[in-house]
């Protein structure tokens, strides 16, 4: 059954230890928005998958992440999310993985499972998903300038 979130309340994620975001819930609305980001547009034609799930996670963090606690400059100071710090955040490897697996995966699991098959009940893909190949998959749909 498809349970119905009809608060659209921001929900907090867990990127890293003493890492969290408070992210807008991923609605239609957003992914659109997102897919129609410069940013996108700007990906050259020639950018490889991975560039371009790069390019789609970071159009999709400026518009989702709303609040953070435990990201801070080189000093150590508490920072607020800009698009700038957002971009740095997710440059950094497990952070881009936890936000890809925590949020991005979630948000196009239905869009997964009505085009794909289940995943197999033993073995070592057991629970795994395709983040890469979601976001991927994803920014390709992405309408390019």
């Amino acid at each position: 059954m498809l349970t119905l979130d009809l608060t659209n309340a921001p929900r907090w994620h867990d990127l890293a230890p003493g890492v969290r975001v408070q992210l807008r819930l991923l609605t239609t609305a957003l992914m659109v928005a997102t897919r129609s980001d410069p940013a996108l547009e700007a990906v050259p034609e020639e950018a490889t998958d991975e560039e371009r799930a790069v390019a789609f996670a970071k159009a999709l963090a400026r518009r989702a992440v709303l609040v953070w606690e435990g990201v801070g400059d080189a000093d150590g100071n508490v920072i607020e999310p800009s698009p700038e710090a957002i971009d740095a955040l997710l440059d950094i490897w497990p952070i881009f993985e936890a936000f890809q697996l925590t949020y991005v995966s979630k948000g196009l699991l239905l869009e997964q499972e009505k085009n794909a098959s289940a995943l197999s009940p033993t073995g070592p893909s057991v629970g795994a998903t395709d983040t890469a190949r979601l976001a991927r998959d994803a920014a390709k749909t992405a309408p390019r300038g």
